[in-house]
């Protein structure tokens, strides 16, 4: 029995060891791996060792006690290996709500097998929240029974998508894993109608009537959501353009929860086979889309422009328009390229409009940055909703001409905007990274010397360069450009967008699938009706981005898979040898684009037997027989497309004695 003495020495050491300890509030990252980390607010990442993972899922936020690697922690355990270890003491909150997966059986009971990149481990289905799922289906999942308690984490299946096979499978399974909604669901849908047919723009006495101009809209031949629609005159001094815009501010500006909604869908998402509208079908269809005959409320753009095919003065107008005529990309290609004369009809407008498309690219070709066409390529699905065949399609005069009416408008809404100090949104793109400026200033002296000190961060600087680029050279230079370019962001103050080499530039043509261009819309009519109104935020536009990149990478997701699929069926029927292009060098490998298909996989050289070195300098990978090459033609065998559901890249292989180098005489 302690005495006293001793009591109190046991106490004050117990208290001196808690006092030791060290507590804090950390977020848990998971691993390929049974351990994971406990990141906490300085940036530390304590070890969570496997027995302590099980309680915890990644993303969880909760308090851990620090130990040092020589203090027991509970158990009596040590750490083994040296390292400061987190012991979970305490949950306080778990952001792992839904994911998908894929349904898995071991014995009698049944699981899913997340398909989170740092979660690898199976959950437990109850029999009552199987939902109809059978093993190998892909299946939408909630969290139903957090592993804090016991370790016994449990779910339940909200959705099954099917088996693998199933028609449209790649699609609602990536833009789940990407968290983007699938549908409008109808009770919504019928919130946002309701809400524009209590509005009545048309009636509004300060609308200007242009409804007696020949506006002509130009898609493809089954859009329905039509966002502009253009006319065009002569005048003594060049054309007057007019790029009308569907205007849907005037039927949903006001609603409760609208910019939570579109900030969070942020665009119309477009996969092989499905859409994914940004806004309910109906609002565009019935209210706001400049259909043919319709007349609707539009945000004109009228744009004064030279015989030289400058962009001039320019005015916006809430007008009400009607589209007299949906005309085809194809109907007008024929007609801008002189091989048909169907649409004699309107060859008075369609003429000044293609007058003015010409004098517009001319002058951007002269004195800003036109970037070069790549050949398109259309998929054509089977009934499978997979790959049947796949066809080359080279951009159309057409296409060409909306794309410099579309131009000339954004940049005079950006142009606006600047000079109105309204908060944009701007489309920015800085040009040259800055954190590669002495790679940029290496690369000018090695093969532009001439350019060594042109200033690259303005526009003028950056146009000769990238003229310099495009002139012949024994090495693909604008290709090996890219790595030290920038990608274009938004922003609430104009600045440079160096790849058209413009001083400003936002979106303004297509507001029903695009919240940046029905926010660019806001802004200026918050400047024309000259009444404070909501600015735009750099927070709005970092959360717009963010939706934009799910909604990108759930549709480069899907595509992939479709691509491995595809490669798949080629493959059982002997077809493995393909022709391709080195699109892209890593220190890895490459990514080659197959010709004529222009499906893209990897080649990983790390597991050839010869070693390759690379080098960024000439975007190339040398072995002692073999030299690859930027632009390179190549031969390349296609090996598998492992788990392609998660949006991995198909896998090739050089072909034997491809890309070998001269012999030496």
């Amino acid at each position: 029995m302690l005495n006293n003495d001793a009591m109190a020495q046991l106490k004050g050491l117990k208290q001196k060891i808690e006092a030791e300890k060290e507590y804090a509030e950390a977020t848990v990252k998971g691993t390929q791996n049974r351990y994971g980390f406990a990141v906490v607010g300085d940036g530390r990442e304590i070890f969570i060792p496997p027995d302590e993972m099980l309680k915890v899922l990644p993303g969880d936020q909760v308090r851990i006690c620090i130990r040092p690697a020589t203090q027991k922690g509970k158990g009596g355990k040590k750490s083994q290996d040296g390292r400061t270890v987190a012991d979970i003491e305490r949950l306080i909150n778990s952001t792992l709500d839904r994911f998908v997966g894929t349904i898995v059986v071991k014995g009698k009971a049944v699981f899913v097998e997340p398909d989170l990149h740092d979660l690898k481990r199976w959950l437990f289905i109850p029999p009552h929240a199987r939902n109809g799922a059978k093993p190998g289906d892909k299946v939408d999942c909630a969290l139903m029974r957090h592993p804090f308690k016991d370790g016994k984490p449990s779910a339940k299946v909200l959705s099954v998508f099917g088996s693998p096979g199933t028609p449209g499978l790649e699609n609602r399974y990536c833009a789940a894993r990407a968290g983007l909604t699938w549908a409008w669901s109808d009770k919504e849908a019928a919130t946002w109608i309701k809400f524009a047919q209590e509005r009545d723009p048309l009636s509004d006495p300060e609308r200007v009537d242009l409804s007696h101009l020949n506006f002509v809209s130009i898609d493809a031949a089954r859009t329905q959501d039509i966002d502009d629609a253009l006319y065009a005159e002569v005048t003594s001094e060049g054309w007057v353009l007019y790029v009308a815009v569907a205007d849907p501010t005037a039927y949903l500006d006001g609603m409760e929860g609208l910019d939570e909604t579109l900030t969070s869908r942020a665009t119309s998402t477009y996969f092989h086979g499905d859409v994914l509208p940004m806004l309910p079908e109906a609002i565009g269809r019935d209210f706001c889309a400049l259909s043919e005959g319709e007349v609707r409320p539009s945000l004109v753009c009228k744009i004064n422009v030279s015989d030289a095919g400058q962009v001039g003065s320019y005015e916006f107008i809430q007008a009400k328009i009607q589209s007299k005529a949906k005309l085809t990309y194809a109907a007008v290609d024929r007609y801008v390229t002189g091989h048909n004369d169907q649409l004699i009809a309107w060859s008075n407008p369609l003429e000044a409009l293609v007058q003015a498309y010409r004098a517009l690219r001319s002058h951007r070709e002269s004195h800003e940055l036109v970037m070069e066409d790549r050949t398109e390529y259309r998929w054509q699905l089977n009934d499978e909703r997979q790959i049947g065949t796949i066809e080359t399609a080279e951009k159309l005069a057409s296409q060409h001409l909306v794309e410099e009416c579309m131009i000339a408008a954004n940049r005079s809404a950006a142009h606006f905007l600047a000079m109105s100090e309204a908060t944009g949104p701007f489309v920015v793109h800085p040009g040259f990274r800055k954190d590669r400026a002495s790679e940029t200033q290496e690369f000018l002296k090695r093969y532009l010397p001439d350019l060594t000190d042109t200033t690259t961060h303005t526009v003028a600087g950056y146009q000769q360069i990238f003229a310099a680029l495009n002139a012949p050279h024994t090495l693909p230079l604008r290709g090996m450009v890219n790595r030290l370019l920038t990608r274009a962001v938004f922003s609430t103050s104009p600045a440079e967008h160096m790849g058209m080499a413009l001083n400003a530039y936002t979106n303004f043509t297509s507001p029903l699938r695009k919240y940046v261009d029905f926010l660019t819309h806001r802004q200026i009519k918050r400047v024309l009706s000259k009444k404070p109104g909501d600015t735009v935020t750099d927070l709005q536009l970092q959360s717009t981005a963010s939706a934009i990149a799910r909604g990108r990478g759930a549709t480069q997701a899907a595509e992939r898979w479709l691509t491995g699929n595809y490669l798949d069926r080629c493959k059982s029927s002997g077809e493995t040898r393909y022709t391709g292009e080195i699109a892209h060098v890593t220190s890895a490998g490459f990514t080659v684009r197959l010709a004529g298909l222009g499906l893209e996989g990897q080649v990983d050289l790390r597991k050839d037997p010869e070693k390759f070195s690379f080098d960024k300098w000439t975007a190339s990978l040398t072995s002692s027989t073999r030299k690859l090459q930027l632009g390179q033609t190549v031969e390349v065998d296609y090996q598998s497309t492992p788990d392609a559901g998660s949006g991995t890249a198909p896998q090739f292989e050089l072909a034997p004695g491809c890309a070998l180098k001269p012999a030496k005489e």
